[in-house]
């Protein structure tokens, strides 16, 4: 399966060593096609329009749209409403402890939510959904 995986980059990368541990597990079955995502030394050489080309590309790829959305992005927002647009489903993990999610997400129930209160309540979940 491909997977796109989003989480904010420009917003903040509090949650970077998160992404990356989640990537790492996605990969070990499936191709993460934003792996970038998870990289705790990224650097941006691409232009954004360069981003832009490429980031939309992969979301038309992807069979399946995983977003860690604890740390608001709007990048990530994007993402997931072009997403909806192409019909690709959609799951949103979200540390409850850390605020809550815009209600354009918790409203659109095209969104799959799936609150957590600590990262290994990630990984059961994201199995399931991945066994389908």
């Amino acid at each position: 399966m491909k997977i796109y995986f989003a989480g904010s980059i420009r917003g903040g990368r509090d949650d970077v060593g998160l992404y990356h541990r989640i990537i790492e597990h996605l990969k070990q079955e499936h191709t993460v096609l934003t792996e970038q995502v998870g990289d705790l030394s990224l650097q941006e050489a691409s232009t954004d329009r360069e981003i832009y080309v490429q980031d939309t590309a992969w979301l038309r790829e992807a069979d399946i749209v995983i977003a860690e959305c604890s740390t608001p992005s709007l990048g990530v927002g994007y993402e997931l409403a072009y997403a909806e647009k192409y019909g690709k489903p959609v799951h949103i993990f979200h540390n409850r402890s850390r605020g809550n999610l815009s209600a354009m997400l918790t409203g659109d129930e095209y969104f799959k939510i799936h609150p957590y209160e600590n990262e290994n309540d990630i990984y059961p979940v994201l199995d399931k959904l991945l066994a389908q």
